[in-house]
């Protein structure tokens, strides 16, 4: 499993973790990453880009001049695409550029970008922030001392409104939640920093393979396995609202 150093608000040692190796230990898949980071930025599209066509515009209802006699080419409408005014022919039209992209292919894609990072030695975990409350020069500092530099992601908690607000004014800087890690901004960023806390917390959300499976199992286990006291309720609850029913016909026959 792949360590890190855990470093102090000044630059010191403060210890070590483990990363796990599913996520900070694989060899990069350049074309997942690739195709990843293509669906990511397709899906940020609007797609609200259009254009009218020879029937939305305005005009054009009178045939411009008699089909024979005139020596001009015949034409039906003055809102031809080739005419100034008139429709564009095959142009943009409002449409959802989303692609789908496999869980399993997202997963690898972001594995592969963090493995990349933590490979060149551009991951850094702190102790903490050490940020009580908002202040940019503060972190102007933090950030000097911990050796960073470039585009830097920091992955921070979403309750932890000090540093949020002390990191957003820098330029160069970006604040992500750890639910929100994802392959684009891991890429584009020269150095990943994290707190211990957010360490922990996107290595617990995204277990090994193993792990995954074996929770599925669990739980599909679990399932079959009350399934025969939920159908046995079931049946009872049947019963007792058939027996008024039976009460009540008895007593109609009396």
């Amino acid at each position: 499993m792949p360590d890190f150093n855990v470093l102090t608000t000044s630059g010191g040692s403060a210890g070590s973790v483990s990363g796990p190796d599913h996520l900070f230990g694989v060899e990069p898949n350049v074309p997942v990453m690739h195709q990843v980071v293509t669906a990511q930025l397709a899906a940020k599209r609007q797609g609200t880009h259009s254009t009218k066509t020879r029937a939305e515009v305005s005009g054009g209802g009178a045939k411009p001049w008699r089909q024979k006699g005139t020596g001009r080419a015949r034409q039906g409408s003055t809102r031809a695409p080739h005419w100034r005014g008139g429709g564009v022919a095959m142009g943009p039209k409002p449409r959802d550029y989303g692609q789908r992209t496999p869980k399993k292919m997202i997963r690898l894609a972001l594995s592969s970008a963090l493995s990349d990072r933590a490979a060149d030695n551009k991951v850094r975990v702190l102790d903490d922030f050490g940020l009580s409350e908002p202040k940019t020069k503060q972190a102007i500092e933090l950030l000097s001392q911990i050796d960073v530099w470039g585009r830097i992601l920091i992955v921070v908690d979403r309750d932890d409104t000090a540093a949020l607000k002390s990191f957003r004014n820098l330029v160069g800087v970006e604040t992500i939640a750890p639910d929100q890690l994802n392959t684009y901004d891991v890429l584009v960023s020269d150095f990943i920093v994290f707190s211990k806390s957010t360490f922990e917390a996107t290595c617990e959300s995204r277990p090994a393979p193993a792990d995954r499976k074996a929770a599925r199992a669990a739980a599909f286990q679990a399932k079959l396995d009350t399934a025969p006291a939920v159908a046995a309720a079931n049946d009872a609850n049947d019963d007792s609202s058939e027996q008024p029913v039976a009460a009540a016909a008895s007593d109609e026959e009396e």
